[in-house]
């Protein structure tokens, strides 16, 4: 199975479609006035789609286990064909468009089953999604196409070449996933001059700057206290997204004292200097965390007008 634990929980929403064609008035007929040999078609191929939904993860194996909070289906009948609709939804890590498809596929296969002693012309069609919505890519859509960012690596031992960077990078490689252009990567000491010295430099010129690296307990992690005095609007919310998904999967996260907040219409973020640490800061907030810069972009406009 796919791993998503580095995902983060949204609500995900999956519409899905089928169609049942059937060759003659008097089957629909049949249908509507609840005179099919077999029993009520509507409401028993209902009840087979909601276990089909959720019994999805059994019947196709790459698919998770997860908890389905809501299924809602739908007839529409036009001409010889009755439209199948089946909406899911769930507050998860991954999506539901299989459980969609798999339970209209199987609401339109019951009721075959259910009208072919009747009607030896039924044909199944057009099984498919009609929409979805939540999770990265509903998230991603909803961000200024062009942002440009600076990474900055805080570390005594990596400025002096005793370690080799890897979170900085790991860093990197998530901003240009998501488009954003990469105006500088630089490894500097722990110094809280320097440190405070590179955020206001690189808020000149750049909509997002991180920092990795010196927001632990030791003497020399400094660079809250660097960056706190400086940053003229602290955003709460995602230094607590960033502990609260970090503690789920390490319970030292607890310990991190990541900053987030905003010089000018620069967001700057501090976050840990371990590679774990600072994969798992990016998964917790990005990309939707992108959609600061539009928030940004507007009270831009406000204060213009």
């Amino acid at each position: 199975m796919v791993d998503i634990t580095h995902k983060i929980t949204t609500l995900r929403v999956a519409k899905a479609k089928a169609i049942v064609q059937v060759s003659m008035p008097e089957t629909i007929t049949a249908v509507v006035e609840n005179k099919v040999p077999k029993g009520n078609v509507f409401e028993m191929a209902k009840v087979a789609g909601l276990f089909a939904v959720k019994n999805t993860h059994i019947t196709i194996p790459d698919c998770h286990p997860l908890p389905i909070e809501y299924t809602a289906v739908e007839y529409d009948i036009q001409g010889l064909e009755i439209h199948i609709y089946i909406t899911v939804k769930t507050v998860y890590k991954t999506g539901v468009e299989v459980e969609a498809m798999h339970g209209a596929s199987v609401i339109a296969l019951t009721m075959y089953d259910m009208l072919k002693p009747i009607d030896k012309g039924i044909v199944i069609r057009e099984v498919g999604l009609v929409e979805k919505k939540g999770g990265k890519s509903s998230f991603k859509q909803q961000h200024p196409k062009t942002i440009n960012g600076a990474v900055v690596v805080c570390s005594d031992s990596i400025s002096k070449g005793i370690k080799e960077d890897a979170a900085g990078k790991a860093i990197v490689e998530k901003l240009k996933s998501m488009e954003v252009e990469i105006s500088s990567y630089e490894v500097i000491p722990d110094e809280l001059e320097l440190i405070r010295q590179k955020a206001l430099e690189y808020a000149d010129t750049n909509k997002l700057i991180i920092f990795t690296g010196g927001t632990g307990l030791s003497k020399r992690d400094v660079t809250p206290e660097a960056l706190e005095p400086i940053l003229e609007r602290r955003i709460p919310g995602i230094e607590e997204a960033i502990r609260s998904y970090g503690q789920k999967i390490m319970p030292y996260a607890m310990l991190s004292r990541s900053v987030a907040g905003t010089i000018g219409d620069a967001l700057i973020l501090a976050l840990p200097g371990s590679t774990n640490g600072a994969k798992e800061s990016m998964d917790a907030v990005f990309p939707h965390l992108l959609h600061v810069f539009k928030i940004l972009k507007g009270a831009q406009h406000e204060t213009a007008d």
